[in-house]
């Protein structure tokens, strides 16, 4: 193997796992950098309660679930408030969309029919499978997990849609200080490529860059000389939706596949 990252500046995003990660840039020749993005997912049990209440008396007509996990939290919540069954029942009188095999997995466990389904685990293939439902009019709930879904959530207000989001994690912003050094060096064309493992990842920083007023110069930096590169589809599909069409993804979505990926990006180069 070459090392095809040699003198190349790569910024890790995550926070877990970034010594083994950094131990793979350097073996193909490139200088690792930490600057986590990812912050932190918190379990919002006290928030969420009366969100599943209110969930129960919005008589939706839809109900969208992101993630395995955050179904199962807010089983686990309605059934501390003793409304298990009546959120159950109020989840079946709906059509239901998923995205994701393990959120499937979990709802069809639940005895939960299941009428829209993305084809490949992304928010976009969610919005691609709801786009021959008409939702004028319609009461939509949406399970969120730790980030925003703008691009769903657009998708459905723009089509007539009344949306009630529930979040039973919520997100914690990384440290200032770490995205706005970030944000200054894409900027200043410091860093070759930027690895993110998670969506989260991604939305911290231009939510970041947004509100500071440097979005533009972000967005300039990945369409050209810092490349984006996402661990697996979901990532990729959350750079997407901030409107980054340059990106490397591997095929296996692994952090090993992904340095490789890059590497073999700028030995071609």
């Amino acid at each position: 193997m070459g090392k095809g990252l040699a003198g190349r500046k790569v910024a890790i995003g995550g926070s877990r796992k970034t010594e083994e990660m950094s131990l793979l840039i350097e073996k193909q020749g490139g200088v690792p950098v930490v600057r986590s993005l990812q912050g932190t997912v918190f379990l919002a049990e006290e928030q969420t309660a009366p969100h599943i209440k209110s969930f129960i008396d919005f008589q939706a007509d839809w109900s969208i679930f992101t993630t395995g996990a955050g179904i199962e939290t807010l089983i686990q919540i309605a059934g501390k408030m003793g409304m298990e069954e009546p959120f159950l029942q109020a989840v079946r009188k709906t059509k239901v969309a998923s995205r994701g095999y393990k959120t499937a997995g979990a709802l069809k466990k639940l005895g939960v029919d299941i009428t829209a389904a993305d084809s490949d685990g992304t928010t976009s293939g969610l919005v691609q499978a709801l786009k021959s439902f008409d939702f004028n009019g319609k009461k939509v709930m949406v399970q969120l997990h730790g980030e925003k879904a703008p691009s769903l959530i657009s998708f459905l207000e723009n089509n007539g849609a009344t949306v009630m989001q529930i979040l039973p994690y919520q997100h914690i912003a990384p440290e200032r200080e770490t995205v706005e050094k970030l944000c200054k060096e894409l900027i200043r064309g410091e860093v070759d490529a930027v690895c993110f493992t998670t969506a989260i990842q991604v939305f911290s920083l231009f939510a970041f860059a947004r509100k500071e007023g440097c979005l533009e110069g972000l967005i300039h930096a990945f369409g050209s000389h810092t490349m984006a590169a996402a661990v697996g589809k979901v990532t990729a599909d959350a750079l997407k939706e901030e409107g980054i069409e340059r990106m490397l993804v591997p095929g296996k979505e692994r952090m090993g596949a992904l340095v490789v990926e890059l590497s073999r990006y700028y030995e071609n180069q």
